[in-house]
């Protein structure tokens, strides 16, 4: 299977999204992430399990510089293994659960890690809260048959990863500045999820009942 016929399947599998920007660089680093482990027939749900034991790691090692490494590895996991699966023709409706299901926690881990790094409890409730209701409003639209995987907000998951890991690098670099990156993640968490809300409603507003 080539890019483009990849770029197909996974439109098709999330409801006809248009392929592009950030989205388009994702699944293109991810497809060529892929092409090797075809050879060596691993199985899809196996990188999905594989990304919560890397998350562990991460949250043991989170004192570490290797909590960065970690954390990369933990991101990459979590677009390889959806892709893989096309590319192997092995898509599944339990593996969709079970990488929804690994992903909520894993992004849990990740929370978790930066309040063992001294960040507010309060603010990190409020990030996984709102990061909760955001994915859950994507569910739930996806069971109204209205595709929320197309809509690019401002906190999609690289960019999480991202935040986390520019704090970790503060961190190593005797930057106190775990709070601050909190701070700036939860407003950006509730920024994306009015803007998911508000593209969502009128997405559902205009689809016929």
């Amino acid at each position: 299977m080539n890019k483009s016929e990849y770029f197909e399947e996974w439109s098709k599998l999330h409801g006809g999204a248009e392929i592009k920007g950030i989205v388009s660089a994702w699944l293109t680093i991810s497809y060529l992430l892929c092409r090797p482990l075809l050879l060596l027939k691993i199985s899809p749900n196996f990188l999905t399990f594989s990304a919560l034991f890397f998350a562990a790691g991460y949250l043991y090692k989170i004192q570490s510089i290797w909590a960065i490494v970690l954390l990369t590895l933990t991101l990459a996991l979590d677009g390889i293994d959806g892709t893989l699966a096309i590319l192997r023709g092995k898509v599944s409706r339990f593996g969709a659960v079970l990488d929804a299901v690994i992903d909520r926690a894993v992004e849990s881990l990740w929370i978790y890690g930066l309040f063992l790094l001294g960040a507010p409890w309060q603010i990190l409730t409020l990030i996984w809260l709102v990061s909760f209701i955001q994915e859950y409003m994507r569910a739930r639209a996806g069971g109204l048959g209205e595709s929320g995987i197309g809509i690019v907000t401002v906190s999609e998951r690289p960019v999480r990863a991202s935040i986390i890991f520019i704090a970790l690098v503060f961190y190593h670099l005797d930057l106190n500045l775990i709070s601050q990156m909190a701070t700036f993640w939860a407003a950006l968490q509730l920024a994306s999820a009015i803007q998911l809300f508000i593209s969502l409603r009128l997405r559902l507003q205009q689809s016929p009942r």
